[in-house]
């Protein structure tokens, strides 16, 4: 029997990969394309791709309506307001990211953004309208406009969620089963999803190229267990990682798992040294730790002040647009008053709102502060920055195709070039929608999906090291003090240095002793981020210089002769980092032109 292979995405050569310790599945399903994730990048590429006649699959960790989408408050951005155009937005979305944007990444988005809000609102979600009519836009941080279109006052995620999810559930209800020789669940036509369902590693045929996944399902499902899906196209929608630091607004299942899988199939991934710390998060005391409440961006769109315990504004002066400067701008800001002050938190002030504009604008983040003890009406509210968002991920083209031939990747997962260093606000459900539908597009128009996939066994790659399950918190530890919003070379080394020795144990007792940890989601989870959050450190200390959301002590300047360009790691099939540095600002093709059918 033929080994496992995939092709070096530079070299072209055939590479055995690693896969997570699993045991092998017990079942299988046949689809033209998998959709891993339920946010609204991987239900819009579920549905786009059922719409052009694929049979699609869609695999989520929790339920439908659990990721991170649902938690987003603040809105989405388009140029839909009168005056505003694609090239406003751009522009914008340029200067917050710094310098490290892809322009023609961005006019994509742009462009094609406001007619992506339009089909969103065609499919069902119900977005709050101004009294003639129209939407009611705001503002957020870094807009020079209002564009900022909203649902529920500040519950936009959980509308889009609720008319995304909603679509799906109708389509998978028209769903049939054909028959299969193969046995063990056969093709379905239409939509099929499968809920509690934790992705493994990505299969591949003998040319390295994408066959499918494997995956576990956590009792809840039709089937349990691991198993496979079967398909010659994967669409890795799995939102982000901030389960990777100690204190972020990402959900649990946030634990960075379609990185580690492109990583361990051999994709390259880029910009992950730029996690966006959210400004603005509800302060539950220094040793709080998981998922924190976030406070909207657009409160201080609204007018709410950023104020320190005497009341001073601190952010008037630092930029032109005080408050709703770009996120790395507030963030520094805050981090930097608070060291001045040697307090653990600043304060948002919005008591001039008045009850009713909280009630009728805000309910969630109101209700959210109210369950902390904390009453925005009548005080100000504690504030600190957490992990929020990561601009940097698996590198896609502007197709969403990654360097492996049929595995696609869009939102939080990719990086696709649209937010460069820090990510403008209300970006992310935009480049989500956007991308999406430019990846479903792809899949139906190239045949991708005529290709009969031949997956090789999984028993016979090498099994990657498990940590146990209290390795999780240790890395969150580890990851918080040396990487978070303050960096320098000295806290990257030792974060460095920690992380090798989780990694280097595992992968002794396993090569040595052939002894890992038990397989299970716990482990699974915590090995996941291990993988991101070495490759995080590794990019953030070969960054020599402060870039959005990059903060280095030790090198407060943006360098852009050095460093106005991306870094790309990739996992070696031996389990080491392979960290390049690209020429110039713009990414080379992610597929060889041979390899792209």
């Amino acid at each position: 029997m033929r080994p496992p292979v995939a092709h070096d995405p530079r070299t072209g050569a055939l590479r055995a990969r690693p896969r997570l310790h699993a045991p092998a599945p017990g079942w299988s399903i046949d689809a033209d394309v998998v959709v891993v994730g339920s946010g609204v990048a991987g239900l819009t590429a579920a549905l786009r791709c059922e719409a052009a006649g694929l049979t699609t699959v869609v695999v989520t960790k929790a339920r439908l309506d659990d990721g991170s989408t649902r938690w987003a408050q603040g809105g989405i951005a388009a140029a839909l307001g009168e005056g505003d155009t694609p090239e406003q937005h751009l522009d914008d979305t340029l200067v917050a990211g710094a310098g490290l944007c892809d322009e023609e990444a961005v006019r994509i988005l742009v462009t094609e953004g406001p007619d992506a809000v339009r089909r969103l609102i065609a499919t069902g979600a119900q977005f709050d309208e101004s009294t003639d009519g129209g939407l009611e836009l705001t503002r957020e941080g870094g807009h020079h406009r209002r564009r900022i279109a909203h649902a529920g006052g500040d519950a936009t995620g959980a509308e889009i969620s609720r008319a995304l999810v909603e679509a799906v559930r109708a389509s998978g209800r028209g769903e049939r089963e054909a028959p299969s020789a193969k046995g063990g669940g056969g093709r379905r036509v239409g939509m099929r999803t499968i809920e509690n369902a934790l992705v493994l590693d990505l299969l591949t045929d003998a040319e390295g190229r994408t066959a499918g996944i494997t995956l576990h399902v956590m009792g809840e499902g039709q089937h349990d267990g691991v198993g496979a899906v079967h398909a010659p196209a994967v669409v890795l929608a799995t939102g982000g990682m901030g389960q990777v630091f100690s204190a972020t607004t990402n959900p649990a299942v946030s634990t960075g798992d379609g990185v580690a899988l492109a990583l361990r199939a051999g994709a390259e991934v880029s910009d992950l040294e730029f996690v966006q710390f959210h400004p603005t998060v509800l302060f539950l005391g220094p040793d709080a730790e998981g998922q924190q409440p976030l406070v909207s961006e657009a409160v201080r769109g609204e007018g709410a002040h950023l104020v320190d315990a005497d009341g001073v504004r601190f952010m008037l002066g630092q930029h032109e647009l005080a408050e709703l400067a770009p996120r790395d701008i507030v963030a520094k800001g805050i981090m930097r008053r608070m060291r001045e002050t040697g307090t653990e938190h600043m304060y948002l002030d919005a008591r001039h709102f008045g009850a009713e504009m909280w009630e009728r604008r805000f309910p969630t983040i109101l209700a959210a502060c109210r369950a902390h003890g904390i009453d925005p009406v009548t005080q100000p509210v504690p504030v600190a920055p957490a992990a929020h968002y990561a601009s940097g991920g698996v590198r896609t083209d502007s197709s969403g195709r990654t360097t492996v031939p049929g595995l696609y990747a869009c939102g939080e997962v990719a990086c696709t070039g649209v937010h460069g260093a820090n990510r403008l606000a209300s970006n992310s459900l935009l480049e989500g929608l956007v991308y999406a539908e430019r990846i479903a597009a792809d899949i139906a128009s190239t045949g991708l999906h005529a290709r009969v996939p031949q997956p090789l066994p999984t028993a016979e790659r090498p099994a990657h090291p498990l940590l146990p399950p209290e390795a999780r918190f240790a890395i969150q530890r580890i990851m918080t003090r040396g990487a978070g919003v303050l960096r320098s070379e000295a806290s990257l080394a030792e974060a460095a240095d920690r992380l090798h020795r989780l990694h280097a144990d595992a992968r002794d007792a396993l090569d040595e002793n052939g002894k890992t940890a038990e397989p299970g989601v716990d482990t699974w989870e915590a090995t996941n981020l291990l993988c991101v959050a070495r490759v995080l450190v590794a990019a953030a200390r070969q960054r020599e210089e402060t870039r959005g959301c990059h903060w280095r002590e030790d090198r407060p300047e943006r360098d852009d002769t050095a460093w106005r360009r991306h870094i790309v790691v990739r996992l070696n099939p031996d389990r080491s980092l392979a960290v390049r540095t690209t020429d110039t600002t713009d990414f080379p093709p992610t597929l060889p032109q041979a390899q792209e059918q």
